[in-house]
């Protein structure tokens, strides 16, 4: 008859606790790094957005009628 299944299991090597400290510092490290260049990417494109809107938004107050200048025009004119 054949030996149990569990003798035939050999046990793996335990890792070194520095070891798993290690790589739990470099993946934590590593998704900090993602999420700050994540942060600063939504960041850029959020300026990129507000910047496109002021300029839109200057061309038309460009275009608008000069209320204020009108209304100083006339007061020097009276």
């Amino acid at each position: 008859m054949s030996e149990p299944f569990h003798q035939h299991i050999v046990p793996l090597p335990q890792a070194k606790a520095a070891d798993i400290l290690v790589a739990y510092q470099i993946s934590f490290e590593f998704y900090a790094e993602v999420q700050y260049r994540e942060a600063f990417d939504d960041y850029c494109q959020r300026h990129q957005r507000l910047a496109k809107q002021h300029q839109q938004e200057l061309a038309t107050m460009q275009n608008d009628v000069n209320l204020y200048g009108w209304f100083l025009g006339r007061r020097g004119k009276a």
